[in-house]
């Protein structure tokens, strides 16, 4: 620490050069964040899943919808124990971009198949009994500052479920979720009743997802096989698969996010890599005069080593710390952006974990220590008459 104050006065000496290092590193930090912070939210959501909930859909694509008559089908396989319809309304709320996960839902049904909807009975009760009632999460009725019996309406741009005018709904309960047992699960949805949307339409509409308890997990495979072999060869085949895979598959609609992050991430990080290593470089060139007089005066080459290194690491404390600090403030602004920070909300662990600022800055070190690494092992090999040679 005794040689803190020199290393420090040497970043100061040319401060554009290291501005523009600790910028650049800063930049690859908050990078690095933002993107481990998507991946990490993602990653957390699909802890919710159950092992004893499947998900049928129709074989082609989500956007097809299901006959209505698939439901009594399903029930009847053995080792079903509930089926609920759950009906992706995709609804507006005033604005576009008021976006939130939205379903029409056999209320009854759908809240046995998911005991983790945690709501008072007396509000669940109300929501059961008022065909035009909804059901939303916490977070979600925090946001809009909604309470019980407020009204609200919503449109919807897909086609059956334009008629016209908005659907009208009476918030009649709000959930909560057991974040102990179900870390991950969703308190940032709406759920209203499939018959009203049903009635709405003219009885024009279908069924988006079939949602399916069973009575042991070990033979989901089998299960969902025998629900498909149901429908194979008729209008609309069907693809069952558990909740993970479903869910693992929504995601991936946007193609291979991992890959496509970390491969950014990468990129950013080994091109910053190269910009610092350079940098140090360039400053151990400007000072071999000073290193040779700094060894003629009897500095070992060890400490001239450590001063390099402890320069290089300072760059990445700072540029680290700069980063966090951009990251932090993106990710808040991210979750405040329209559209986008409505579809981020869908995912309740949306924020920079400790685990990730503590990679992050891990990462900032490593990339300063393998900048500075060359750059000192060749100031330690140094010769003094080399040195002054080419003063």
């Amino acid at each position: 620490m005794k040689h803190l104050p020199y290393i420090l006065k040497h970043l100061r000496r040319n401060w554009i050069r290291t501005s523009s290092t600790v910028l650049g590193m800063a930049v690859c930090i908050f990078l690095f964040c933002t993107l481990q912070t998507i991946l990490t939210a993602i990653d957390f959501s699909l802890q919710s899943v159950s092992a004893q909930r499947l998900w049928t859909r129709h074989a082609v694509s989500l956007v097809f919808p299901l006959p209505l008559s698939y439901k009594a089908r399903i029930a009847s396989v053995a080792g079903v124990r509930n089926v609920a319809n759950a009906t992706w309304f995709q609804g507006v709320y005033v604005d576009r971009k008021n976006f939130f996960a939205n379903f029409a839902i056999d209320a009854e049904q759908y809240l046995e198949i998911y005991p983790e909807l945690l709501a008072p009975p007396d509000e669940r009760a109300a929501f059961l009994a008022d065909r035009r009632g909804a059901l939303v999460g916490r977070a979600l009725a925090e946001k809009f500052g909604w309470r019980v019996g407020d009204a609200v309406q919503l449109t919807s741009d897909i086609p059956p479920y334009q008629i016209g005018r908005p659907f009208d709904f009476v918030i009649r309960g709000i959930y909560d979720a057991d974040k102990v047992k179900n870390p991950g699960a969703d308190i940032s949805s709406f759920f209203f009743h499939y018959e009203y949307l049903y009635e709405a339409t003219n009885r024009r509409t279908s069924a988006g997802n079939y949602v399916i308890d069973i009575d042991d997990p070990e033979r989901a495979g089998e299960i969902g096989r025998a629900v498909d072999a149901l429908f194979a060869n008729s209008d609309a085949e069907t693809k069952t698969e558990t909740e993970g895979a479903f869910v693992a598959g929504f995601v991936s609609l946007a193609g291979n996010l991992a890959l496509l992050l970390n491969g950014i991430g990468l990129a950013v990080t080994f091109t910053i890599l190269l910009v610092t290593a350079n940098t140090m470089s360039m400053a151990v060139r400007e000072r071999r005069t000073e290193i040779a007089v700094l060894k003629t005066l009897g500095f070992p080459g060890r400490l001239v080593l450590a001063l390099i290194l402890g320069e290089a690491l300072v760059l990445g404390v700072l540029g680290g710390g700069a980063g966090l600090l951009l990251g932090s403030l993106s990710i808040s602004a991210l979750q405040n952006a329209p559209m986008l920070g409505s579809v981020l909300a869908f995912y309740p662990s949306v924020g920079l974990t400790t685990g990730v600022a503590t990679l992050a800055m891990g990462l900032a070190l490593v990339l300063a220590l393998l900048a500075g690494l060359v750059p000192a092992v060749l100031a330690y090999r140094s010769k003094v008459t080399e040195a002054l040679r080419q003063v």
